[in-house]
């Protein structure tokens, strides 16, 4: 059955991170690894998209303890344990979703999202790319870490299966649903090109996980 996302995360609160960390193969390497790509600038202003319980900010902070983070999610069980996990660290926290919430332009020096963006369409992800793009500082860049799909295959049978269940039980026009839908690296990359972004790499790969790190050149 089909969930809401806000509501399957709350549902799930309690031993959320527990999960997150074992029953996804590498977690333990792949956060560290992200917060590793932040920037380590005292005051850094960061944007962290699906921000959760911010296990990509557990070993941040300890980085860089300035940093300024803006977290944006649809659970607010998830946002309220990240408040109490960082009562002393500059944490802007917004409950809604990504896609609605605007973005200040200019303001961030880099932006983040873990384990969150597999759930949408190469055509939904453009112009979310290109809000960040233009949130970001120049100079500033995006790191992306998420499951993706092996194969153009792979990429179209997940969507189809969505939009079959969607279909079945009669869901909401316009609501997000967990349910996994990966984009391959490959057109996760032409969404961040097509948003505008200059360069698009792969920093790390841990099975069907990557960070990608997607750059916004400075203009001359």
């Amino acid at each position: 059955m089909l969930e809401k996302m806000g509501d399957f995360f709350d549902a799930r609160l309690e031993g959320y991170e527990d999960h997150q960390l074992t029953a996804i193969a590498s977690a333990g390497e792949f956060y560290p690894f992200t917060a590793q790509c932040l920037p380590r600038e005292p005051g850094a202003e960061v944007l962290d998209l699906g921000c959760g319980t911010g296990l990509e900010l557990d070993p941040y902070f300890p980085r860089n303890p300035t940093a300024r983070v803006t977290g944006i999610d649809l659970a607010e069980g998830m946002l309220s344990a990240l408040a109490k996990k960082f009562p002393d660290k500059a944490l802007r926290l917004i409950r809604g979703s990504y896609f609605d919430v605007p973005f200040e332009q200019g303001r961030y020096d880099a932006a983040v999202s873990v384990e969150s963006l597999h759930h949408f369409t190469r055509d939904e992800k453009i112009p979310l790319y290109r809000k960040v793009y233009e949130a970001l500082k120049e100079g500033g860049w995006f790191i992306l870490t998420d499951y993706f799909a092996a194969s153009d295959e792979e990429e179209a049978l997940c969507r189809e299966e969505l939009h079959r269940l969607m279909a079945e039980e009669r869901a909401e026009t316009g609501a997000l649903y967990h349910y996994d839908t990966p984009l391959t690296v490959a057109h996760e990359s032409e969404a961040l090109h097509a948003a505008g972004f200059d360069r698009v790499e792969v920093l790390g790969r841990w099975g069907p996980t990557c960070t990608l790190r997607a750059d916004k050149m400075p203009r001359r």
